[in-house]
């Protein structure tokens, strides 16, 4: 291998599983933790502020054998938005998708009002993205808006 593709390859193939790429350096580890990376049995790669030409430095997640359910992905978006996720099949890229944040969000977030009754009653939560480009989440029960960036996960 010569210098060029050895400074290249700055993380090992994956045969089976997904890559999560092109995620905010200052994002990865609440990645980690939405995804709950310790407790997993699978062997992980995580790399962290990585070079980027599209973002400066990066992370990036490997999970050997582990694919994501929609939920999962709608989980990611929330988090860090505009993440490409790479499903991995005998080391080919089967499938490579630029996750965005759907239109809904179910049971993911909590709502910022105390008086909220998804905060009082035992129901999942319902957000609408009211303003996308702001990052504004709109609750479907008290209407209460709340940015993306001061969310708290369920």
């Amino acid at each position: 291998m010569d210098k060029k593709n050895k400074h290249a390859l700055q993380v090992s193939a994956l045969c089976n599983g997904t890559v999560i790429d092109h995620i905010p350096a200052d994002k990865l580890f609440a990645v980690v933790s939405l995804l709950d990376i310790p407790s997993m049995n699978n062997n992980v790669t995580i790399g962290y502020n990585l070079e980027s030409k599209k973002l400066g430095k990066k992370g990036l997640i490997k999970i050997a054998d582990r694919f994501f359910t929609d939920d999962d992905v709608s989980k990611i978006s929330v988090v860090a938005p505009n993440v490409v996720l790479n499903t991995i099949r005998n080391y080919n890229v089967v499938e490579k998708r630029e996750v965005r944040m759907p239109d809904e969000l179910h049971n993911i977030i909590k709502c910022n009002n105390l008086n909220c009754i998804t905060n009082n009653e035992p129901m999942a939560t319902h957000f609408y993205v009211s303003n996308r480009k702001e990052g504004t989440l709109k609750c479907r029960y008290c209407e209460k808006e709340q940015n993306i960036n001061d969310v708290e996960l369920l």
